[in-house]
């Protein structure tokens, strides 16, 4: 009798902890999806902000210096949080970020280059 109730415990307290480990697991997963996208964003905006520097109105504005190297500091934060899921990135998602990262950088460069050829008319 004492055999049963405690395989009935045991069995109730595996039930539970493989409930727990995998509401733990749909976490990790969507962190990990999502962290991707995040360096993305975050990626996108320093190649933004540091093109923005480089324009000759703004050049060697302290404000704008010291937001890049913020926003350079917060990418290498997230790409350091970025290495502990590694392992959960799929290949073919590293790629596409890859190459959308590299689409950006291309669109901002050309974004600049057109604003930097405008003149004004005053």
């Amino acid at each position: 009798m004492f055999i049963y109730i405690v395989l009935i415990i045991s069995l109730t307290l595996n039930a539970l902890l493989g409930w727990y480990v995998s509401r733990i697991l749909q976490k990790f997963m969507f962190i990990s999806d999502n962290m991707s996208d995040l360096f993305l964003t975050t990626k996108a905006f320093q190649v933004f902000v540091k093109n923005m520097y480089s324009m000759d109105s703004f050049h060697g504005e302290p404000i704008i210096q010291e937001l890049v190297i913020r926003i350079k500091e917060v990418n290498e934060e997230i790409s350091n949080f970025r290495d502990i899921f590694e392992d959960t990135l799929d290949a073919e998602l590293e790629q596409e970020l890859e190459e959308a990262l590299n689409a950006e950088e291309e669109e901002q460069e050309k974004s600049l280059f057109y604003a930097g050829t405008r003149r004004r008319n005053s």
